[in-house]
C-alpha cells in the first residue's frame, strides 16, 4: 500500500507544483502574510475532495457532458479575466499591496477568492478530478484510495510550503516595484489561461 501512496504523492506534486492561478494567489497571500491557515486548508481540503470525487467517478461524468464542460469553460474564463484585469490595473497604477499601506484583505474576501480559484478554474478539475482520479483508478479497488491519500497529502504539503515559505520573499516585496512586476506576471498568466479556455484549449 505504501507504493500506491507514494505514487499518488509524486503524481500530485508533478501536477500542482506550477505557478498557476491558484498557486499564484496562495503565493501572494504568503508574501502578505494574510489568512495563511484558512487559505491553505481550503486549497488542500478542496483538492482532497475533488480527488476523491474523481476516484468515485465524477471525472468520467464531466468528460461525457458537453454542457458541464461549457459551463466550466466560460465561467472559469470570466473569473480569470476579472482577476487578471484587477492585477493589471494594480501593476499599471503602481499600487503597493502592503498590509501597512492598504490594510489587510478581509478574511471573507480571501476565502471567496480562494474558493473561486479552486472551483471556477477548469484546470483544477483537470488535475484533480480527471487526471489524478483516472490515475488512481488504475491501482485497483483498494490501492486507488491509498493513491488518493498520497495525492491529497502532497497537496497539503505543497500549499503549506508555498504559503509559509513565501515569507522569505517578504523583504523583496517591501518595494512597490516588486509588487508591480508580480501583478503584471499574474495578470499575464490569468489572461493566458482565460484565452486558452475561450479558444477551446484542451483543458479536459
Amino acid at each position: 500500500m505504501e507504493a500506491h501512496f507514494l505514487a499518488g504523492f509524486l503524481a500530485s506534486l508533478a501536477l500542482i507544483v506550477a505557478i498557476g492561478a491558484q498557486n499564484s494567489f496562495v503565493l501572494q497571500q504568503g508574501i502578505r502574510r494574510e489568512h495563511l491557515l484558512p487559505v491553505t486548508l481550503i486549497c488542500a481540503l478542496s483538492d482532497a475532495l475533488l480527488i476523491a470525487a474523481g476516484i468515485a467517478g465524477l471525472g468520467a461524468l464531466i468528460q461525457s457532458s458537453p454542457v458541464m464542460l461549457d459551463v466550466a469553460r466560460y465561467g472559469g474564463a470570466a473569473f480569470l479575466l476579472i482577476y487578471g484585469w484587477r492585477a493589471a490595473r494594480r501593476a499599471w497604477h503602481g499600487e503597493h499591496l502592503s498590509v501597512e499601506a492598504n490594510g489587510p484583505v478581509p478574511l471573507v474576501t480571501a476565502i471567496a477568492t480562494c474558493l473561486g480559484f479552486t472551483f471556477l478554474n477548469p484546470h483544477v478539475y483537470l488535475d484533480t478530478v480527471i487526471l489524478l482520479g483516472g490515475l488512481a483508478n488504475q491501482h485497483g479497488e483498494h490501492g486507488r484510495w491509498f493513491f488518493g491519500a498520497g495525492s491529497a497529502t502532497a497537496s497539503l504539503v505543497w500549499f503549506f510550503a508555498l504559503a509559509y515559505g513565501a515569507r522569505v520573499l517578504a523583504p523583496l516585496f517591501e518595494r512597490a516595484l516588486a509588487w508591480r512586476v508580480l501583478d503584471a506576471l499574474i495578470a499575464f498568466m490569468m489572461f493566458a489561461l482565460a484565452a486558452s479556455l475561450l479558444g477551446g484549449g484542451n483543458y479536459y
